[in-house]
């Protein structure tokens, strides 16, 4: 690598997404000067995870950030709704909670990480650097000392006393320091699309099940985030089936559509995504810990990869923040946070491959209608059992609380 700038920080964190640009914040108000590096110029991307879970709008209550978060343009969820066939019920209801907000917000991640950078930078040792692209992580002795990057300026080198991977499925740090993957296998992917939503429409989101097809509507004010749910691998025998085929398939699972499925103009107006369920055997090593995505990649089903990405962010700045303001975290330190993460995630991510194998998998192989199985009847029966699936999917397993402290020096 040509030289180039160089500096140093407490912390350095790859990744702007929800798990990194939430660690920053929470380090940097707990008084570590943190750097975390975007390689985007900005957050405009779309179909990312935009379900703000009752659990992170309980921890932006805890830092005092709610009320001001919530006047951000959103869509409350209070209930999610299934049709298998011809049968429709409530699957969750949220509004029974033991939370502040009984509902998930629906709001663009842009956004989100908007309100979260520029509640960073009210501090001191907040640092974002965009358009750096992270290349290596430096290494002495066998410790993990700092990262390099490629910036809109030329070459950057940090040093730091804690690297974080927080860079995704696809995470560079994770390859560059030879962190192993447990690949749990994904049977699915997932086409997202648009479509404009109009007055008259329906008012809850809805997911539908039936004949070797799943398409998942979500509301999202003026448009309909939609998902078609394909088999693993099958984005090639669909674009060689041609796009007037996937309009077809979608207004039969969407019959209420079909007045705009021109919306679908061509293959750009329809995003694959390559569905990851894995994790990594270990999360750390000397210097360096990965979380979120580049720890455990998530499986889209229930939508929850983006909390399980704050709630390791909270874990990572309870347990890391008093270590880096007194130095160099220990091995021990950084294991504490996988300890303390591991189980939520081997729970989620066990519950995600048995709604995949059991349920999605099963559902797509259907060359006839799909009888609704007998989870989705007992729902249907006995209401009060949709608050298990509210909270499997609006809290999860072992939510996360704020425990650092704002430093004595830091704003108000």
């Amino acid at each position: 690598m040509a030289e180039g700038r160089a500096i140093t920080t407490g912390c350095c964190i790859a990744g702007g997404g929800p798990a990194g640009v939430m660690l920053g914040f929470l380090l940097a108000r707990a008084g570590v000067d943190v750097v975390v590096l975007e390689k985007h110029s900005d957050f405009l991307r779309d179909f990312r995870g935009d379900t703000v879970h009752p659990s992170t709008l309980e921890v932006m209550h805890e830092l005092g950030l709610l009320e001001a978060f919530l006047k951000r343009p959103h869509q409350k969820l209070h209930s999610l709704h299934g049709q298998v066939g011809a049968l429709e019920t409530e699957v969750a209801n949220f509004t029974s909670l033991p939370t502040r907000c009984n509902f998930i917000a629906m709001m663009p991640q842009w956004d989100f990480l908007d309100f979260l950078t520029q509640a960073g930078r009210k501090y001191p040792g907040f640092h974002l650097l965009m358009d750096a692209e992270v290349e290596d992580v430096l290494v002495e002795d066998g410790r993990v000392v700092g990262l390099t990057a490629q910036t809109a300026q030329g070459p950057l080198t940090v040093a730091a006393r804690l690297v974080v991977g927080a860079d995704g499925r696809h995470s560079t740090v994770r390859e560059r320091a030879g962190l192993k993957v447990l690949d749990l296998g994904a049977s699915i992917d997932v086409l997202w699309m648009r479509l404009p939503r109009r007055p008259h429409d329906r008012a809850q989101s809805l997911g539908r099940f039936d004949a070797g097809r799943i398409f998942v509507m979500i509301d999202r004010g003026d448009y309909w985030q939609c998902a078609y749910v394909i088999p693993k691998g099958g984005i090639t025998a669909i674009k060689a089936a041609g796009l007037p085929r996937l309009r077809k398939a979608v207004g039969e699972m969407a019959p209420d559509m079909v007045d705009r499925l021109d919306a679908l103009a061509s293959w750009d107006d329809v995003k694959l995504l390559n569905v990851s369920l894995d994790r990594l055997e270990q999360w750390w090593r000397p210097g360096l810990i990965c979380i979120g995505d580049s720890a455990h990649a998530m499986s889209p089903v229930g939508g929850v990869g983006i909390n399980l990405a704050i709630q390791d962010a909270v874990a990572a700045a309870n347990l890391l923040a008093g270590p880096l303001r007194r130095g160099t975290p220990t091995d021990a330190e950084l294991a504490a946070v996988q300890k303390r993460r591991l189980f939520p995630t081997r729970v989620t991510q066990a519950a995600q491959k048995l709604v995949q194998e059991r349920m999605i998998q099963q559902v797509l192989e259907d060359t006839g209608p799909t009888p609704p199985p007998w989870p989705f009847r007992l729902l249907r029966r006995f209401p009060v059992l949709r608050r298990l699936p509210a909270r499997a999917v609006g809290l999860g397993v072992r939510p996360e609380h704020v425990r650092t402290v704002e430093a004595a020096s830091s704003p108000h």
